[in-house]
């Protein structure tokens, strides 16, 4: 008898964006769950919004100013970020109408640096 046994493939990162939020799917959450803070970041040329996970410690320490650091709230299923002025920038440099319709984008891992990367051009499509 030769068993092969079942290995579920890894769950993709999805986020998702709103006119106040950035919600990240329970596969990126995973990436986020001992966060204290988060710094937000976009590549404009390439369409990418950056999220970075910041300690306990990288949080405190006096190295990162205070207006660079973002509240993340973490549950067992998601993580929701929010920041209404950042999402309008994130509008405004992609055009997503963010006010009235919810948009979402694959994301990566870069462990290199410890950065949730989302692709901003590729946008999911919900089966809804």
């Amino acid at each position: 008898m030769e068993i092969v046994w079942f290995n579920e493939r890894p769950k993709e990162f999805v986020v998702t964006l709103t006119s106040a939020n950035i919600t990240l799917n329970k596969a990126a959450t995973t990436r986020f769950e001992h966060a204290y803070s988060v710094m937000l970041g976009t590549d404009p040329v390439q369409k990418l919004l950056i999220i970075k996970p910041l300690s306990k410690v990288e949080a405190v320490s006096k190295v990162i100013p205070e207006n660079r650091k973002y509240r993340i709230t973490v549950r067992s299923s998601y993580s929701r970020i929010s920041n209404k002025g950042f999402m309008k920038e994130i509008s405004d440099m992609t055009g997503l109408d963010l006010e009235n319709h919810t948009h979402k984008f694959p994301a990566r891992w870069d462990k290199n640096q410890d950065l949730l990367i989302v692709d901003l051009k590729g946008e999911v499509k919900s089966n809804d």
